[in-house]
Order: C-alpha cells, then structure tokens, then sequence
C-alpha cells in the first residue's frame, strides 16, 4: 500500500492519511479482511505522529471502513470495498465539477476539453501501472 502525504495541502495530515486507506481499499490493494499497517508501523514509514496516523484510523473505524480483529489489529471491513469506490467516484466527481465549472467561466469550449482530456488519458507519461497502484 502506497501512501504519499502532501504536506502543503489544505487537507489535514489524518485525512490524506484515511483517504488514501480508502481509495487502496477501492482499487482492490487492500482486501476484505486484511489487516491494515500497525499505526507504529505507517506512521514510521510515512515519518508521521503516531497520534495523526491514530486518528485516521479512529476515522475509518467511526466509519465502518475498518474493524477491530481481536488480538492481531485492524482489518478491512466487508463491506468498505463498495463504499469506499463509491466515496472515491463522488470524491473525483467533486474535483471534476470544480474543474469544468473554471473550464467553462474561462469560455474553454467542449472541443478544447476533450482535447485536453484525451491528450492526458492518453499520455504514456500518466499512465499508472499495477505496481504503482499497490
């Protein structure tokens, strides 16, 4: 599982951290039962507080995401692949809609747009493999 942190986002540490647990667990990465990284573990590898990695787990607990398997940690819930494509949909929704809506203030045309969207869907150097995925 690949988590990188944008330390200048406006978007809290515990958020990025929770977020990207979620979107793993939407691509499949992380699957239903699986235990996720100890918070001593992830907040070593991400060079984090060990309390910011806690809240985030405390956040995709509160949510259902992940549950409590006793004695071993934190496992992925039954459910959470669903959800979490679906709050990963509505997230980039979200994004795309800020987007367009400052394509269209900007008098961008629908030709231009797609132009714009082919030439980065179709450019090898965006393309995002298996690997970097998980």
């Amino acid at each position: 599982m690949f988590i990188q942190i944008d330390f200048a986002s406006q978007t809290p540490i515990y958020e990025q951290v929770a977020q990207q647990i979620k979107f793993a667990i939407a691509a499949g990465s992380l699957p239903v039962n699986e235990l996720i990284p100890s918070v001593r573990e992830l907040s070593k590898r991400l060079a984090l507080n060990p309390n910011t990695v806690a809240r985030a787990y405390r956040s995709l607990q509160d949510e259902g995401v992940v549950y409590v398997r006793r004695g071993t940690g934190l496992a992925v819930a039954a459910d959470s692949p669903e959800k979490c494509r679906n709050e990963r949909k509505a997230w980039f929704e979200r994004r795309f809609r800020k987007l367009y809506d400052e394509a269209v203030h900007s008098r961008l045309d629908e030709q231009e747009l797609r132009e714009i969207l082919n030439h980065l869907m179709n450019h090898e150097g965006t393309k995002i493999t298996k690997e970097e995925r998980e």
